[in-house]
């Protein structure tokens, strides 16, 4: 079978209809489209309106505090004895990760198109907490939806959702988590299309969404690209991020996407291994199939039912992908790896010690592969790691992964 022909640009896509290749699109009820309509319409004229653009600059630098650091990993790359390591410190944004990036700019596209209502669906928290402080901001009522299983497991956040006037909606759907949590907005949307704007957290869903997450996002990638130029006069070897839905992942890859000598490397839940079904990547177990709006690759059994899947992360555990993500992993230019939970616990507390920095575990993953390969190469050569967030909300997994009380 013959390959596809390569992109001039692998930054071009989607196309008109929201397709990345095969994958995207956008898979809605019929009560939705003129809603997801309505939204690229808005979303085509906010990205070209220079007001639009000076207002989500404006907030981005004095209320996230963009532009967020490059900073150089000196511990860990003495303790692994080969490339210089680099963390993009997304984990120093207001808030606590690089959601607000987003959630900045779709709550601007909300107020354009005169809603009056905030939904959001969050897993690890990050997202919700994001979109709770961004209605609070604006004056929004605002209702996140999160599984049953992560309210246990990310109470901090859910506390500090209701503290912001968040109303936390606990799904108890399926295994409690991102996918049931998704599910069930998907399903306030549909009953109040009129006043409500769907704030999804990832890079995931029907066109535009997919598109415009990753715009938002992809200020991360931009803002390395220059840095990295500036303090080491050339672009980076390898570049690492951790996917879940893919947002902080596509929104570093994208920048680089067209240089052909940067590998660029997502990571994906392994979990417990990919032998069984306790894991979520679905870009190196599962196929292609349609959930949440678009075509991606997802975790599915014999019968095309979705699987479930297990992560130790909140935020990596989501049976699917962004459709960009499967477009990239099919056509070669970006390279999936799993990563167990055994390890990612290993990377953060190893991270911990050795930087003084306690990462998320979602950015743990990404750190763990750095761990395997940095030792191989050689001094001179170059890695940027994406710290997505900070670790403050997962202590409570990790004590109990490690047998402690806090």
């Amino acid at each position: 079978m013959n390959k596809p022909a390569m992109p001039n640009s692998f930054r071009t896509g989607p196309d008109e209809q929201g397709m990345f290749g095969i994958f995207g699109g956008r898979f809605v009820a019929e009560t939705l489209m003129p809603l997801i309509l309505d939204l690229e319409e808005q979303w085509n004229k906010a990205k070209n309106d220079p007001e639009f653009k000076a207002e989500l600059q404006n907030l981005s630098t004095h209320y996230a505090g963009r532009p967020s650091k490059l900073y150089f990993a000196e511990g860990l790359t003495k303790h692994l004895g080969g490339a210089k390591v680099y963390f993009k410190r997304e984990d120093l944004n207001h808030t606590g990760s690089h959601k607000i990036n987003n959630c900045l700019g779709q709550i601007l596209l909300a107020k354009r198109m005169g809603k009056k209502r905030i939904i959001a669906e969050t897993g690890a928290g990050q997202h919700g907490v994001a979109s709770a402080t961004v209605a609070a901001r604006f004056g929004y009522p605002c209702v996140v939806y999160m599984g049953a299983t992560d309210v246990a497991r990310q109470s901090p956040n859910v506390f500090r959702m209701r503290l912001l006037g968040a109303e936390v909606r606990p799904v108890t759907a399926g295994h409690g988590t991102l996918k049931d949590a998704m599910n069930e907005a998907l399903r306030d949307w549909v009953t109040n299309v009129e006043d409500t704007y769907y704030l999804i957290g990832t890079a995931a869903g029907p066109h535009p969404y997919p598109e415009l997450v990753r715009d938002f996002q992809s200020v991360i990638g931009s803002e390395a690209r220059a840095q990295i130029l500036e303090q080491e006069g050339r672009l980076p070897d390898v570049i690492i991020a951790a996917v879940g839905g893919g947002s902080n992942a596509i929104g570093l890859f994208h920048p680089f996407l067209d240089d052909k000598d940067v590998r660029i490397i997502g990571i994906e839940a392994g979990g417990r291994g990919l032998d069984g079904v306790e894991h979520c990547a679905s870009m190196n177990a599962g196929k292609p199939g349609v959930l949440h709006g678009n075509r991606t690759y997802l975790l599915q059994n014999s019968d095309g039912q979705i699987l479930d899947g297990h992560s130790i992360s909140a935020g990596l555990d989501y049976p699917g992908v962004g459709p960009e993500h499967s477009w990239l992993r099919d056509s070669g230019r970006v390279q999936y790896e799993p990563i167990l939970d055994d390890e990612a616990l290993e990377a953060f507390q190893l991270t911990t010690r050795v930087e003084g920095i306690i990462p998320a575990l979602e950015s743990a993953h990404a750190i763990a592969h750095a761990m395997k390969i940095v030792p191989k190469m050689d001094k001179d050569q170059i890695v940027i790691v994406n710290l997505s967030g900070r670790g403050d909300k997962d202590v409570h997994t990790v004590a109990n992964m490690l047998g402690m009380e806090i």
